[in-house]
């Protein structure tokens, strides 16, 4: 699987792995300042943004596929953060290949399977536009409206829809995506914990970080440091990110 990928920056490598419907873009904010001090890596997974579509997708094969990337560029040792989906796969990561991280961070998801269907909405949104023409992308975005009720939320959908020859197309794989959802949102604790350097950072009113889920993340990542951003919801990195920047920079120096 050849991954598409941005590299940017000189220095230590911090790979950046973004969530789902998402693409390597998704991290901009954190790359632009982080390019300033290290060798940034954003990558576009499996199914997403200019990568190649699959069926087979696991938490295991994304983070082999990055594995693969990094070993075609030569990098053995990296930092890595992950947002929500992304999150995940940085922390299979650390299963796949712990004496490679060097810092392990987790932007606001938990290594836990979430049991409630969060995205049914957004399918339905993706399935309607794909059964028009699409000419332009207020097309788009009025088939979207039907189901998706935040204009943020399609607005961020939509920058996944690419002009191709024939019309429009999400470059995200929908039926993949549909198929494996109950992959995406489970979770298979590893058999061993990952004792290195790990910051779970939560946003305030984001429900994907609970409580309840402290026992899970002390026994699978035992050094673990927690940071919540105040008055922040899921989407911490786009809505403070100076904040998030400035929390990330100061765990990388550790």
């Amino acid at each position: 699987m050849n991954l598409h990928f941005r590299a940017e920056g000189k220095g230590k490598t911090i790979v950046l792995i973004h969530g789902l419907f998402g693409s390597a873009d998704n991290l901009g904010l954190l790359a632009r300042e982080l390019k300033q001090h290290y060798q940034v890596i954003s990558i576009d997974l499996r199914n997403h943004g200019l990568s190649p579509h699959s069926d087979q997708f696991s938490y295991s094969d994304l983070a082999q596929d990055i594995l693969d990337t990094l070993d075609h560029l030569a990098i053995n040792q990296f930092d890595v953060v992950g947002h929500s989906m992304g999150g995940k796969v940085a922390m299979t990561l650390s299963t796949l290949a712990p004496q490679r991280i060097n810092h392990l961070i987790v932007i606001d998801m938990a290594p836990v399977a979430y049991h409630a269907h969060r995205h049914q909405n957004v399918f339905n949104g993706l399935r309607e536009v794909n059964r028009h023409p699409i000419t332009k992308r207020s097309e788009a975005e009025q088939y979207l409206a039907k189901y998706v009720e935040d204009a943020g939320v399609r607005q961020f959908l939509l920058k996944s829809l690419a002009k191709t020859d024939t019309g429009y197309q999400w470059r995200f794989n929908v039926e993949g995506l549909i198929a494996n959802y109950a992959t995406i949102m489970g979770w298979q604790p590893a058999a061993l914990p990952f004792a290195g350097k790990t910051l779970f950072i939560k946003g305030q009113l984001s429900d994907y970080i609970e409580p309840l889920h402290r026992n899970e993340i002390m026994a699978q990542f035992p050094n673990a440091k927690a940071h919540v951003v105040a008055n922040t919801g899921h989407w911490l990195h786009a809505e403070k990110p100076e904040t998030v920047n400035r929390i990330i920079n100061q765990f990388l120096e550790q």
